[in-house]
């Protein structure tokens, strides 16, 4: 009777440890994912993407900090960037001063947007054979990053993007270009189109000098309040072309 009484009390202590082994595996798990870049949302204490200071967004606070003396397309960042879980594509430019970046998200991560889950694309045509789904047109506008339909996903307010994922990039830019001072994000739609263009130009092999105010402008609109933005690039080559 003192075996089987014994042997008992074995078999309910090896289940007992069974089962925390399994719940601490899957708190384990669990916090895997949060900790990792596939989560951006969750903002657990502790999480190694927040740790160490702020780095990216205003950071000098000295007047001026938008008057670049010069712009660049960075290939190499730009495609560093759009490697991170959670980013759909990345534009990277780089001046004296700081790095801009524009982004589109995707569903590889959670909690990319801060709040609310109003998305600003249709993507129901895709299941539909047709780019535009409510006119049912199939051509989709090549001078355009972001559109509302069938693209990757935009954020109209950049501090609505996650601190979390915008740490991540802001890492990653540094680790490439550490003499950068500042290093802004966004996710607008309209940002997005801007810069595809100057892209585009650096893609085609032009100087980007013509359209250094034209830049600032459009930097200083988006993050430090400028009152406004400026034509997009295929519009001012077109005027520049009229008047030359």
């Amino acid at each position: 009777m003192k075996k089987r009484a014994a042997y008992r009390s074995f078999l309910i202590l090896i289940a007992a440890v069974t089962v925390l082994g399994l719940t601490l595996s899957g708190c384990n798990y669990e916090r895997h994912v949060q900790n990792s870049t596939y989560d951006y949302g969750t903002k657990q204490k502790g999480d190694p993407k927040m740790l160490g200071s702020r780095m990216y967004g205003t950071m000098s606070g000295l007047p001026g900090q938008h008057d670049n003396h010069w712009f660049e397309y960075s290939s190499l960042l730009s495609s560093d960037v759009s490697s991170i879980n959670g980013v759909a594509g990345a534009l990277v430019f780089l001046t004296d001063k700081n790095a801009y970046v524009a982004i589109t998200t995707d569903w590889t991560a959670t909690g990319t947007k801060k709040s609310g889950g109003t998305r600003e694309q249709n993507n129901s045509g895709t299941t539909q054979g047709v780019y535009n789904v409510e006119n049912g047109s199939p051509y989709w506008n090549n001078q355009r990053m972001v559109t509302p339909y069938n693209s990757a996903l935009s954020i109209n307010d950049h501090n609505q993007i996650s601190g979390e994922l915008k740490q991540t990039i802001a890492v990653h830019v540094r680790r490439l270009a550490p003499a950068v001072q500042e290093v802004h994000i966004s996710a607008n739609k309209e940002f997005n189109n801007h810069l595809i263009q100057y892209a585009q130009e650096a893609w085609a092999g032009h100087s980007l000098a013509p359209w250094l105010s034209s830049f600032n402008k459009l930097v200083k609109h988006q993050f430090a309040g400028g009152d406004s933005v400026p034509e997009p690039l295929n519009v001012q080559q077109k005027r520049a072309k009229l008047h030359s």
